[in-house]
């Protein structure tokens, strides 16, 4: 008898086992789904648990996806001044004034400046530079720290069929400026 009882036990403590186990995966497949952006969701509700795991997979691929990119678009957008990592370990160091940096977002375009105090620099020349190239001045402003002005003007184009040659403006700028 008393094998008839351990096995009882044993099945009942592996079946215990077991709907923890279950409960335990329910409970994590509710808290991805969860994680997951309603906006997302192009289908009406999600029924099974196979169908939340296969559109929180989908999700992860389009982020992933973005992820890349975000990452070639910084790329460009360092590359179009020929700004690399080295000019800005200088600039954090600051030594090399003047800096430009130029950043392409699309529809909108950013200009960073960064002079000495001892450079008389005209910002509505720079401004007249951006408006000549066929930008649109939305934003612009200057900080002054310590021996360093910070410039920071933001624009967009003001034809979004034809946009700005950044290269050309660029090209100005440096001549300008540096």
């Amino acid at each position: 008898m008393k094998i008839s009882s351990s096995t009882s036990t044993s099945k009942l403590a592996r079946k215990t086992i077991e709907r923890n186990r279950r409960m335990h995966m329910k409970g994590l497949c509710f808290k991805l789904a969860s994680l997951i952006p309603r906006h997302f969701n192009t289908t009406k509700e999600i029924s099974s648990q196979q169908d939340q795991l296969d559109h929180a997979a989908s999700y992860i691929k389009e982020l992933r996806q973005r992820l890349e990119e975000l990452k070639e678009r910084k790329q460009e957008a360092i590359n179009i001044c020929g700004i690399n990592n080295d000019i800005r370990e200088t600039m954090s160091i600051g030594s090399n004034v003047p800096v430009l940096e130029l950043r392409d977002m699309g529809h909108s375009l950013e200009v960073t400046l960064i002079t000495g105090l001892n450079k008389n620099l005209m910002f509505t020349e720079v401004i007249s530079v951006l408006t000549e190239e066929g930008a649109e001045v939305v934003n612009a402003s200057f900080s002054v720290m310590g021996e360093k002005v910070f410039y920071t003007i933001h624009s967009q184009a003001t034809s979004s069929r034809i946009g700005v040659d950044t290269t050309r403006l660029c090209q100005r700028l440096k001549e300008f400026v540096l």
